[in-house]
């Protein structure tokens, strides 16, 4: 079990969450790879083949702020790493020693293994917008803050 999560900005981290499930939903990739959580802007990256338009940019912020706009409660739970293991990708999380795991879930939205901080309600997340984006051999770099 974690006993002490990562100390993210919590409503930053949260829209994380939704927009990694999002893009998963989407365009059927992995969720991010890398990603950078701070306050004022943050980034993620993906494994990706092309660069978005900005039609796509438009649709996934759309998407990303209706599911904030739902006021979904955050929750936790906590699972043996056996269980965990056949539903999640367990790469980004440290099991060695561990028998079970923290799984965070938004809503209905997104359920995802996380060592860190997150609002109890996403009407505490604001407003998210993808600020800048790029593409680069196979990368997809998304930069987004909220308002």
């Amino acid at each position: 079990m974690v006993e002490n999560p990562k100390a993210y900005y919590a409503p930053m981290h949260t829209a994380e969450h939704i927009l990694n499930r999002t893009m998963v939903n989407m365009f059927d990739v992995e969720r991010s790879f890398s990603n950078h959580i701070e306050r004022k802007k943050s980034k993620c990256d993906y494994h990706f083949s092309r660069n978005l338009t900005d039609t796509e940019i438009a649709q996934i912020n759309k998407k990303v702020n209706q599911v904030i706009e739902q006021k979904l409660a955050i929750s936790e739970k906590i699972i043996p790493i056996t269980e965990a293991k056949q539903t999640f990708d367990l790469g980004k999380i440290s099991v060695t020693d561990n028998e079970t795991i923290r799984i965070i879930s938004v809503g209905d939205y997104d359920d995802c293994p996380c060592s860190g901080v997150h609002v109890p309600n996403t009407d505490e997340i604001g407003r998210f917008v993808i600020s800048t984006w790029s593409y680069n051999e196979g990368v997809l770099r998304l930069r987004f803050k909220l308002q």
